[in-house]
């Protein structure tokens, strides 16, 4: 099965790109996510942390 897969893989042009494409959009969400922490205010981490614990809903 896997000699299948990587001789129909292998027959695919210009397949290599992918891996370098999937990386990026990985590492674009992965520093946007770390910029978007960065920059929360304290009041909303702290309502965030409280989430769990928080019986009451939102209002």
């Amino acid at each position: 099965m896997l000699k299948f897969i990587k001789h129909h893989m292998s027959s695919i042009t210009d397949i290599e790109i992918f891996p370098l494409i999937s990386f990026l959009i990985f590492f674009s969400v992965f520093v946007g996510f770390i910029i978007y922490v960065i920059t929360m205010r304290k009041s909303t981490a702290e309502e965030c942390a409280n989430i769990p614990i928080n019986d009451e809903p939102n209002q």
